[in-house]
């Protein structure tokens, strides 16, 4: 499963991941700072202090009443949790050099908000996106710590290829770790080119 959790934590990160630092830039809140701190959090902590961490927050003894240890909800609020960053932080830098004045300009022609985010801001701040969600599937594909703990590694269920590989390492079974770890490598660096591929034809303006 865990191929496919960090292709769909990689979409939803594309999104939220792009609307967080949207607000970030360009909108002033208070709490604004806690929250670049919350956002920087998975950098910091180890990841086995992450999946503790989601553990207490949405385990058996939830103080928010949500529960979703041992499930694939699980997953993928761990994977989010741990790669989130990786968008915001990759897309704020490009919002933050962008050119206002173009956008004034076209709003002043009469575009709506919809209409300059895809024509004026979109193309210039996929390239970021797309560096990000490289990113973050890398991690997410990767990721041990913040899963072991609160998705359990049932099989068939909540197994993440990532868990399995180490387990089978630790008992000896290297033939069986080797022919999974095989088939991940081979499926993301083929999806890591498609990114980079995409990365390329954003990017193509700029170098013409």
């Amino acid at each position: 499963m865990g191929l496919g959790a960090a292709i769909v934590v990689s979409l939803l990160n594309a999104v939220f991941g792009t609307i967080t630092a949207w607000v970030l830039v360009r909108d002033e809140f208070r709490g604004q700072s806690i929250v670049n701190a919350v956002i920087d959090l998975p950098f910091a902590l180890p990841t086995i202090v992450a999946g503790l961490t989601l553990l207490a927050l949405y385990g058996p003894r939830s103080p928010v009443g949500i529960d979703v240890s041992l499930t694939r909800k699980a997953i993928l609020l761990a994977l989010l949790f741990v790669t989130l960053p990786f968008v915001v932080r990759t897309v704020q830098p490009v919002l933050l050099a962008l050119d206002l004045e173009a956008e004034e300009a076209a709003r002043a022609l009469g575009a709506g908000e919809f209409r300059v985010f895809r024509s004026i801001v979109l193309p210039n701040i996929l390239p970021g996106i797309l560096s990000g969600v490289a990113l973050a599937f890398a991690r997410a594909v990767g990721e041990i710590g913040a899963l072991v703990l609160i998705a359990g590694n049932r099989p068939f269920k909540t197994e993440v290829a990532s868990v399995f590989v180490f387990l089978h390492i630790q008992g000896g079974d290297q033939a069986g770790a080797s022919a999974v770890a095989v088939v991940m490598l081979a499926i993301s660096f083929a999806l890591l080119l498609l990114i980079g591929g995409l990365r390329f034809l954003a990017t193509r303006h700029e170098r013409a």
